[in-house]
C-alpha cells in the first residue's frame, strides 16, 4: 500500500482551506495510507479529518534548522510520496533529506530541483482552488470545494462541557465571537465594536461565547471589561482545536475577523459573519451562500499589511449595527 505524507500549511485558516485538496487525494487513492505532517499549532486539526490516517507533529518552526529536523522526522515514516502544500524551499529540502522518492509541489522559492514533479502556481484564485489546482495538476481530479469536518459526538460533548463549565445553562442561544487574528492587528475589528455587539445580541436573548488562543488575551480582556453584566462567556485560551470545534457546533453562528476560527467554523457547518479589512475576501472568504462577509470600501484595501499605517478605516468603517444585522440573519 502506498504511503503518502502531506506537509500541511502552517496557519490554521490555510490548513482548513487545504482540506478539499486532501479529500481529492483520498478519493483517488482510497487504499493509500495518508499521513499529515504539521506544526504543533495546526496538527490537532487533522485528528478530526476522516481522510487522514495519522498525524506527524513536526518540531517547532525555526527557519532552516526546523525544516532540517523535519527531514529526520519524516525519514522514519518510510513514505513513498510527499505532497508539499507549503511553498517554501525548506519544506522541499525536508522531503528530500527524508529520502522520499516522489516529491510534489509548486515550483516556487527556487526549489524546482528538489521536486520530482513541479507545477506552476496559478494567480488570482481562491486559496482553496490554489491547493486543489496543485493536486489536480498531479492527476487527482477535483471534488467539492467546501472544506468539511464531521464533528464526532465525543467532540461535540466535550465542547458542551467546556461551555457549561464556563457558565452556559445549556439552553440559551449562543453566538461565538473570534476577535483575534494571528496575522496582525490590522485584521482585527475594534474591541469596542465587539463589546457593542455583545450588548446588542444580549438584548435579543442571545449569549456570546468568546474564543481564541492565548495570544488574543489582551483583546479578549478589553471586550470582557466593556461587556460586564451582559453574560459574556470568555473561552480565550481555554480550548485546543478539537475542543474549539466542539464549542463552535453548539453555537448558532460565529462572528469573526478573517481568521483560522472563521474557516474552522465554516468547515464544521456553523454560519459565519466575517469582517474583512486589509485582506482579500475574494481569496480567503469562507465558501458557501450561508456566510456573510462584510467590508468597507476604501481606496487602500486590500493592502495585506499586518498593521495599518494610517487610520484603520477599512475596519472602523464596518459598524457594529451592520454586523449585528448580519449576525441576526445567520441565527
Amino acid at each position: 500500500m502506498r504511503r503518502t505524507v502531506i506537509l500541511a500549511p502552517n496557519w490554521l485558516g490555510d490548513a482548513v482551506m487545504a482540506l478539499p485538496a486532501i479529500a481529492d487525494v483520498r478519493r483517488r487513492e482510497p487504499q493509500a495510507t495518508i499521513v499529515v505532517a504539521a506544526r504543533p499549532a495546526v496538527a490537532p486539526l487533522f485528528t478530526l479529518v476522516r481522510e487522514v490516517n495519522a498525524v506527524v507533529v513536526l518540531g517547532p518552526r525555526r527557519r532552516v534548522s526546523g525544516w532540517l529536523d523535519a527531514g529526520a522526522e519524516l525519514r522514519s515514516g518510510r513514505f513513498d510520496a510527499a505532497l508539499l502544500l507549503p511553498n517554501s524551499f525548506q519544506s522541499a529540502l525536508a522531503a528530500s533529506r527524508a529520502g522520499i522518492a516522489d516529491r510534489w509541489g509548486y515550483r516556487t522559492d527556487c526549489r524546482r530541483a528538489l521536486l520530482t514533479k513541479s507545477v506552476a502556481p496559478p494567480t488570482q484564485v481562491h486559496q482553496i482552488e490554489y491547493y486543489q489546482h496543485l493536486v489536480r495538476a498531479l492527476g487527482f481530479p477535483s471534488g467539492p470545494s467546501e472544506p468539511s469536518i464531521e464533528v464526532t459526538p465525543e467532540v461535540r460533548e466535550s465542547g458542551r462541557r467546556v461551555l457549561i463549565g464556563a457558565g452556559w445553562d445549556g439552553r440559551t442561544p449562543l453566538v461565538a465571537l473570534a476577535p483575534g487574528a494571528a496575522y496582525g492587528g490590522a485584521k482585527r475589528w475594534p474591541p469596542a465594536y465587539f463589546a457593542e455587539l455583545v450588548r446588542a445580541l444580549r438584548a435579543d436573548g442571545v449569549l456570546c461565547a468568546m474564543v481564541g488562543s492565548g495570544a488574543d488575551r489582551r483583546t479578549g480582556d478589553e471586550i470582557a471589561a466593556a461587556s460586564t453584566g451582559h453574560g459574556l462567556i470568555d473561552l480565550i485560551g481555554a480550548t485546543d482545536l478539537p475542543a474549539l470545534a466542539g464549542v463552535l457546533v453548539q453555537c448558532r453562528s460565529l462572528v469573526s475577523n478573517d481568521s483560522g476560527a472563521m474557516h474552522l467554523a465554516a468547515a464544521v457547518g456553523v454560519p459565519v459573519t466575517a469582517m474583512f479589512g486589509p485582506t482579500n475576501d475574494r481569496a480567503t472568504r469562507p465558501p458557501g451562500d450561508h456566510h456573510v462577509v462584510l467590508t468597507h470600501a476604501v481606496w487602500c484595501r486590500p493592502c495585506m499589511l499586518r498593521e495599518c499605517p494610517i487610520d484603520h478605516r477599512c475596519m472602523l468603517g464596518i459598524s457594529p449595527n451592520a454586523v449585528h444585522e448580519a449576525a441576526r440573519r445567520t441565527l
